[in-house]
Order: C-alpha cells, then structure tokens, then sequence
C-alpha cells in the first residue's frame, strides 16, 4: 500500500490499513530506526478528566462541593437572575449621505 504525504504534512491512509485495525480516531506514533509505527488508540474521555482534576489538585470533596453549590443556583427563584431590562430611550439621529 502507498500512502503520500503532503505539502501540509498530512498523511491519508489507505482504507484497506485501517479496515485492518479496530475502528479508531485516534493513533499512537513512533519512530523506531527510521521507520514510522502507528499503533490505534483509544481515548478514553473519563481518563482525561481525572487526569484534568488530578493536574488541578482537586479532591473529590471539591467535586462535590462544586456541584451542591451549582444545584442550590439552579434551584434558587428565577427572579434573583433576572435583570430588569433597560428603559430609557434615546432618540437617534440618521446623517444624510
């Protein structure tokens, strides 16, 4: 099979390669002595998000927190979130071209 890389350098490849694979985004790259290898991955998104809260230092407990308080938001009258909409008016003048 023969693949071409171009000016941008993207590389398609030939569908008969990835058939042969399980269906997948996403791929691992390696160079091992010249030679280009790709290996299939799969991303997992719940891994990057624990990886997000791990990298932000947050504890569970602070989940937790986040969320109660996010609720109780919600929860709270619509009224409190509403802002009053503005009533003056303002005459504007049109120039003559």
């Amino acid at each position: 099979m023969l693949a071409k890389l171009t000016s941008k350098n993207q590389l398609t490849l030939p569908k008969a390669a990835t058939a042969a694979v399980e269906a997948t985004e996403y791929f691992d790259v390696q160079t091992r002595d010249g030679v280009i290898v790709l290996t299939p991955v799969r991303v997992q998104r719940a891994d990057a998000v624990r990886a997000k809260l791990a990298e932000l230092a947050l504890s569970e407990a602070d989940v937790e927190n986040a969320v109660q308080w996010a609720r109780q938001r919600v929860a709270e009258p619509a009224a409190i979130h509403k802002r009053k909409p503005a009533t003056h008016s303002r005459k504007t003048t049109r120039s003559k071209s």
